[in-house]
């Protein structure tokens, strides 16, 4: 038995990882998506979640068009939607199937260079389960990490091919493998440099003098030397088209933030500040590794830092710095680990900056860990070697280690389930998380839960005034509540700290057209016309606002150059019978609201307007079977139920028209609109007390409605209830004196009180 275990050993440690990582991680299958990049990066991206085309192929490898140029994570994701559409759980089990083989692919180019089967186990079994790589796995809008890192490891294990053999084949395998990861993400621009520690150990490729490769237990015989060893100068040559890829990498990457505006100039984050908080970073990343607690999706940027904090970060990275470059001939391992870890880090580590740019990011640990991992197994494995340590001891120890970080990688993975509880945890976990509310915010928003996400957006202003999408995310749950004057002034604010938000102008424009401020919000379309001429939420919005405007050529012109970019859009159609209505052109409406529907027969806005045009046109039979088709769609509309009532009352349908109001107020017991409507039909039909019922519910709801007053006192002053009638028509004058109906009204109620108390 042992003998078999002996043969199979390294078959078994694999095994063991493999499913140790999915006891950790199996209730990721069970998360969603969520609003925080997954759906900038699939959810809601087009060109990702239709899948593989032509023209997502072409736009994938784009430059200036997307963030960070990553054509080969894009396409992943879009052969993942091709699979399996919009199903997170699918999604999710691509970024643990690629852990799973990027923690073995580490075991096994460690044992390959170095021949120590169990400090090779360890540092991958850490990989495998450390809390601190949940982002990378956990969250679907981080392919790149994953993916990226798979062909990492996999160029390190072509370049020891290439080592241990020097064939061209080996070597150009490398190559590839490097072009590959570089497609998944920038972040292989270091590899290069790590290429260059693994020459000196343990692959003991320089010239002079190499150290020895420490091991737990039984060595087995490790990586042969080459046959000739080579100069630091013929070994630096030797990575030039590695440095080559990398410059190109790293200009189109450039180039592509440049191009969307998304870097972070120096004026907003001083550069003493990034140096600052990247001296920090440092020391923050090794505390986690060592000890991963209060772990966060995201981690707000520091308006400042303390300067003895950054100074006291700085003399521990120097003197841990200095201790290893002192050792380094005799013990290279913790320094190779020490500089895989500092140099991995470089091009995340703040100096330079795009896009919403994070004290720290637990993902971005995700390779550096592996150096520091290696620099202590290998530290354990020659300590242990040394001073003749039971193994037994080691092994409980790397037991404990490997059970309390898997434990803690399980309840890291709950807090993944969904927006809500991702961004719930990170509040609890850190202070002054801004981001952390908005997108708290935007899952309740998205669960109805407007009045919650209205107080996380303005806790999140009050940490970060200057943040312009909440202010943004703030006006749209102004708008959701109706409150159109308030959402107009956030996205006015928004538009204020970003100049060029695209979606705050464009629904200012659209608060500005509700709340009739036509001049200003036509004024804002034309800029975003100017900015985007071709977009279609622009044109079809611009409509609505002309037709206030009553610029109905202007309007018909806007349609037809919508109508030119996507010919059988609905909404273009809609909007460009709307403008032939107002200008009386029936038929020709008509005819473009069926063509609509042919296009998409459920579409339930061409049934409404279908029946107002055939209402305008007079024919009202026409007009009630299109309400009535509509209401078949939509039986909850009550806007439908209130409309298709006021056409049947003026057929004299009242009972018909009766049950379609009322069933409006079931919906909607507030809907003022119906509950007037049903009040004049009452009053036509000779019920007072319905009719004053209906409209006194109006005042309920409205009670400074001057109409509404003149309405009851005339209703109440039939009746002969002169004393309420007077006091309701006073009350309406008070409202508005203006009101000359009801000055006529309350005249001939005073009147008729005066003759009536005549002896």
């Amino acid at each position: 038995m042992r003998e078999l275990i002996g043969k199979y050993k390294g078959l078994l440690i694999c095994i063991s990882i493999a499913a140790v990582t999915l006891a950790a991680y199996w209730r990721v299958l069970d998360a969603d998506f969520i609003n925080f990049d997954d759906t900038l990066y699939v959810t809601e991206n087009p060109h990702v979640n239709t899948g593989l085309s032509i023209d997502n192929i072409k736009w994938a490898f784009s430059v200036g068009k997307v963030g960070y140029w990553h054509p080969l994570t894009w396409l992943s994701h879009m052969v993942d939607c091709r699979l399996y559409g919009l199903e997170p759980g699918p999604h999710h089990l691509t970024n643990l199937l690629l852990h799973i083989a990027n923690s073995l692919l580490l075991f096994v180019v460690l044992r390959r260079m170095t021949g120590a089967v169990w400090c090779s186990a360890f540092v991958a079994a850490v990989f495998a389960v450390h809390p601190l790589n949940v982002d990378s796995v956990a969250w679907v809008a981080e392919r790149k990490n994953v993916l990226s890192t798979m062909f990492w490891l996999l160029t390190i294990w072509a370049y020891v091919g290439y080592a241990e053999s020097g064939r061209t084949g080996r070597y150009l395998l490398a190559v590839v493998f490097f072009v590959m990861g570089l497609l998944a993400k920038p972040m292989l621009v270091t590899l290069p440099m790590v290429m260059l520690l693994l020459d000196y150990w343990p692959l003991r490729r320089l010239s002079f003098r190499q150290p020895s490769i420490p091991a737990v237990g039984k060595k087995r015989k490790p990586l042969a030397p080459p046959r000739r060893k080579l100069s630091v100068l013929r070994l630096i040559w030797e990575k030039s088209p590695f440095l080559v890829l990398s410059l190109i990498s790293v200009v189109l990457s450039f180039l592509s933030v440049r191009r969307l505006g998304i870097t972070t100039s120096t004026d907003l984050v001083p550069l003493t500040l990034r140096l600052s908080n990247a001296a920090v970073s440092y020391v923050t990343y090794i505390t986690k590794i060592i000890c991963p607690r209060n772990l966060a999706v995201f981690y707000p940027y520091p308006m400042e830092v303390a300067v003895w904090k950054s100074v006291g970060a700085l003399l521990l990275l120097a003197g841990v710095s200095f201790l290893l470059v002192w050792t380094f001939r005799k013990k290279a391992y913790p320094a190779i680990g020490w500089l895989w870890f500092v140099g991995s880090l470089l091009p995340v580590i703040g100096l330079v900056q795009a896009g919403l740019w994070p004290a720290t990011a637990d993902r971005w640990a995700y390779v550096p860990m592996i150096g520091l991992s290696v620099a202590v197994a290998w530290a354990v494995g020659d300590l242990a070697a040394k001073r003749r340590i039971p193994a037994f001891v080691f092994v409980l120890a790397a037991g404990a280690c490997l059970t309390a970080l898997t434990f803690s990688t399980f309840f890291q993975v709950g807090c993944w389930r969904n927006s809500k509880t991702l961004f719930t945890h990170a509040l609890n976990v850190t202070t002054g998380n801004y981001i952390a509310h908005v997108n708290l915010g935007n899952a309740l928003i998205k669960d109805g839960e407007t009045a919650q996400a209205m107080s996380h957006y303005e806790k999140a202003i009050k940490i970060h005034p200057a943040y312009a999408d909440a202010h943004y995310n703030l006006g749209v749950a102004f708008a959701l509540e109706g409150d159109y004057g308030r959402a107009a002034g956030e996205y006015d604010k928004t538009l204020k700290l970003k100049p060029t938000h695209f979606k705050a102008r464009l629904r200012l424009a659209e608060a500005l057209t509700r709340i009739g401020r036509i001049d200003e919000a036509v004024a804002q379309y034309d800029k975003l016309i100017q900015t985007k001429p071709d977009n279609i939420e622009v044109l079809n919005n611009f409509v609505p606002a002309l037709l206030q405007k009553k610029q109905l050529a202007r309007a018909v012109e806007v349609c037809h150059r919508a109508l030119r970019i996507a010919p059988d859009s609905v909404e273009v159609l809609n909007n460009l019978a709307n403008t032939l209505v107002e200008q009386g052109r029936f038929e020709s409406a008509l005819a473009n609201l069926k063509k609509a529907l042919t296009l998409e027969p459920n579409f339930v806005k061409t049934y409404y307007n279908l029946a107002g045009a055939l209402t305008r046109a007079g024919r009202l039979d026409e007009a009630v079977d299109y309400y009535d088709q509509a209401l078949q769609l939509d039986p909850n509309d009550k806007i439908g139920h209130n409309a298709l009532a006021q056409i049947l009352a003026r057929q004299k349908k009242y009972d018909q028209a009766r049950r379609h109001y009322e069933a409006a107020i079931r919906l909607d017991p507030n809907f003022a609109k119906a509950r007037y409507n049903l009040g004049l039909l009452f009053a036509e039909l000779g019920q007072i007390d319905e009719a004053i019922t209906q409209f006194r519910e109006v005042l309920r709801i409205y009670p400074n409605d001057a109409e509404m007053h003149c309405n009851v006192g005339t209703l109440l002053a039939r009746q002969s209830r002169l004393d309420e009638a007077i006091g309701e028509l006073r009350e309406a004058l008070r409202l508005d004196p203006s009101l000359s109906r009801a000055r006529v009204q309350l005249d001939a109620a005073l009147a008729k009180k005066a003759a009536s108390t005549t002896p």
